[in-house]
């Protein structure tokens, strides 16, 4: 009879110890830990293709840039072309206002730039060697700058954006009194007067 109170202690002490289990040890991962790493992931995707769209999207404004950059260049290098052959000189034989066959070239190169540029105008300034009267010299330098006009009209450019003035020999090229500075210095030169700030090319 004295064991019995021994055995239902021990029962007892059994029974606690079920009961005090902790029921966490025997059930999965709770749903709260899988929506958070649902969301890391969503939110690592989301991140992933943001910066990929942002990359995409500075290549796309790097390229536009350098297009634009090639464009520029390219119009400022034509433009300083078509400058260059504009005031391209041409030159005269000794006492004479007629237009060379070596010129007729550029004088061509010339109605092409103002046919290309209709807002362009210039005047065309003639000019002498050192040899004759100063008088006779400034006449010269005029019929000289009226011959490259008149060709460049009979070619099909408006007489009215074209201008001519003479300085006979008081501004020469070539300083030498000898005959390749004279051959400098029988010349017209083309001065852009307006509409040149940027030229198309023909």
């Amino acid at each position: 009879m004295k064991r019995l109170p021994s055995l239902i202690l021990m029962g007892l002490g059994v029974t606690l110890l079920a009961c005090g289990k902790s029921p966490e040890s025997q059930t999965p991962a709770p749903q709260a830990n899988a929506d958070s790493i649902a969301a890391a992931e969503r939110a690592r995707v989301d991140s992933a293709a943001a910066d990929a769209a942002r990359r995409e999207q500075e290549e796309a404004e790097r390229i536009a840039r350098q297009r634009a950059a090639a464009s520029s260049a390219a119009v400022a290098a034509a433009a300083a072309e078509g400058r260059s052959m504009l005031e391209a000189t041409v030159h005269f034989d000794f006492d004479k206002a007629n237009i060379r066959g070596d010129d007729a070239a550029t004088l061509d190169q010339k109605v092409a730039i103002l046919n290309a540029n209709p807002d362009l105008r210039i005047r065309i300034n003639g000019h002498c060697d050192e040899r004759g009267s100063d008088e006779y010299n400034l006449a010269l330098g005029s019929r000289r700058a009226s011959a490259s006009k008149q060709y460049l009209v009979s070619h099909g450019v408006d007489a009215s954006r074209i201008e001519t003035a003479s300085f006979g020999e008081e501004r020469p090229m070539a300083m030498g009194q000898d005959e390749d500075s004279w051959a400098q210095n029988r010349r017209d030169e083309f001065e852009i007067l307006s509409g040149g700030d940027m030229l198309h090319k023909p």
